[in-house]
């Protein structure tokens, strides 16, 4: 059953709403793309443009950003019989246990990499992958069906060998490489994303400086995204992340004053509700977390969100419902397909409101 069929709502995306390349290159600005708009009260949506955010808004709002930038995280690599791989790793550092997370995808010439059905895949325990440069992976044991921890031997430190031997993760659906610069927001200081954190994407330098100009609030949070193979629809494991006392506090003044708290991504909801009390108070907060949002928990911190186009089997979905509710999900993805928005991390975008 799709996340979407649990929601009382089954739905097909035709492949052709897939975004395969980035806006700048379809046209369009980055800042240029459509955002359909879904207010709770009433349960109404509106097509707009992204540029229409400012005007959207209220001043007095505060949007929550994620500040994670994305990492060059697919490696080339060899199994012991030759057989080419992808290794896509899940975030710059070792998770709480010290291991690395890492999926392996099978290499398809002019194509991006392709998934591993688990009972075809290569990986088991002490399975070796080459890397470039003489680096190596090891496998050690299954996390999931697609995921394994594995200890890392590299010449040189992470980062600095990313830079030099990786490249952006790609699925299927995006039409050739693109640069790591088409993978990372006007909010990006914090390396650690395996994926980008693509709600974000349309911000431009302008956008910002109107809705300073408007009084709309920007503050940040840190989320490292993981690996979300589109194929597995798998729930969320535990990501590292930083809510930093000052947002903490502006949050609760925004709300004090009458505001409103929108998510600017999925990303920035698992945080700010990692981080927040019963009461919906948020409070400082640095390290990992496993929270699943879903409708029977609700949200406590949030009362927006702001968030790209997910595919109908996405866990994702539940956390929308828990923000927009069922109803409003439901009128903004039969309007989407409707309307032909694009999905994906290059494409469209949807604002959810409570009014």
């Amino acid at each position: 059953m799709t996340a979407l069929a649990e929601l009382g709502l089954d739905l097909a995306v035709p492949p052709e709403l897939s975004a395969r390349a980035p806006a700048e290159t379809r046209g369009t600005a980055r800042d240029g793309v459509r955002m359909l708009v879904g207010r709770r009260a009433g349960g109404g949506v509106e097509h707009r443009r992204f540029t229409d955010l400012p005007e959207v808004l209220r001043p007095g709002d505060l949007l929550v950003v994620n500040n994670s930038a994305t990492l060059p995280a697919a490696l080339s690599g060899r199994l012991p019989d030759g057989t080419p791989v992808a290794l896509h790793l899940s975030s710059a550092q070792p998770d709480r246990h010290g291991a690395h997370l890492v999926e392996l995808r099978r290499m398809v010439p002019g194509e991006a990499a392709a998934y591993y059905p688990p009972d075809r895949t290569p990986a088991r325990a002490g399975l070796r992958v080459e890397l470039p440069a003489g680096g190596a992976a090891v496998l050690t044991a299954a996390f999931t069906a697609r995921l394994w921890y594995a200890e890392l031997a590299l010449p040189s430190e992470l980062l600095a060998y990313l830079a030099r031997y990786g490249r952006a993760i790609r699925y299927g659906y995006v039409d050739r490489e693109w640069p790591i610069e088409a993978y990372q927001t006007v909010f990006a200081t914090v390396p650690g994303s395996s994926e980008m954190p693509s709600a974000a994407r349309p911000f431009s330098a302008e956008v910002v400086a109107r809705l300073a100009g408007r009084g709309v609030l920007v503050a940040p949070i840190t989320l490292h995204t993981g690996v979300a193979s589109p194929e597995a629809h798998e729930a969320p494991y535990a990501e590292r992340f930083r809510v930093p006392a000052a947002t903490a506090r502006l949050a609760g003044h925004v709300r004090a004053d009458g505001g409103r708290v929108i998510a600017v991504g999925t990303t920035v909801v698992r945080a700010l509700e990692s981080a927040a009390a019963p009461d919906g108070t948020l409070r400082e907060a640095d390290g990992w977390t496993e929270l699943v949002v879903t409708p029977e928990r609700g949200v406590r911190a949030v009362d927006g969100l702001l968030t790209g186009w997910h595919e109908p089997r996405a866990s994702h979905l539940l956390m929308l419902a828990a923000v927009a509710g069922r109803p409003l999900l439901a009128a903004c993805y039969q309007a989407a397909v409707r309307h032909r928005y694009l999905w994906h991390e290059f494409g469209d975008v949807n604002l959810l409101l409570p009014d």
